[in-house]
């Protein structure tokens, strides 16, 4: 079955970075269109970033814009999330999630959760100030 894993979180200060990495595994064919969410205590899930397929369109957050990036190497089935500049309000447990289909375009994104068929465990991410 389609299983997602991510990795790469911990604990760092306020102004470090941090890499995510979502390996997708227990599939063949074509990528689909991934997305990055997050959950904070006390708070409900939120989106972060969105990925195409082709990995021509991404799409953030404006919380998180110009600080997060989003990419992917398809050959790999990873997708990542580079994270700099962080904050102590950027502390939650991050999920990749993948849509579970293509999407009709190479440039299909996905902004919300309800889309998205298959999630991982999590990784939880501390920013201390």
């Amino acid at each position: 079955q389609v299983q997602l894993a991510e990795s790469g979180g911990g604990l760092v200060q306020a102004g470090d970075s941090l890499r995510l990495s979502c390996l997708v595994s227990g599939r063949t064919g074509n990528p689909w269109p991934m997305g990055w969410f997050r959950q904070a205590p006390g708070k409900e899930r939120e989106f972060v970033a969105a990925i195409s397929w082709s990995g021509g369109r991404v799409v953030y957050a404006d919380s998180v814009k110009g600080r997060y990036t989003i990419f992917r190497a398809n050959a790999k089935n990873t997708v990542y999330l580079q994270m700099n500049s962080l904050k102590p309000e950027d502390t939650a447990v991050y999920y990749c999630a993948a849509l579970g289909r293509e999407g009709g375009s190479p440039f299909y994104t996905s902004t919300a959760a309800q889309e998205y068929k298959y999630w991982g465990q999590g990784t939880q991410v501390t920013v201390s100030s």
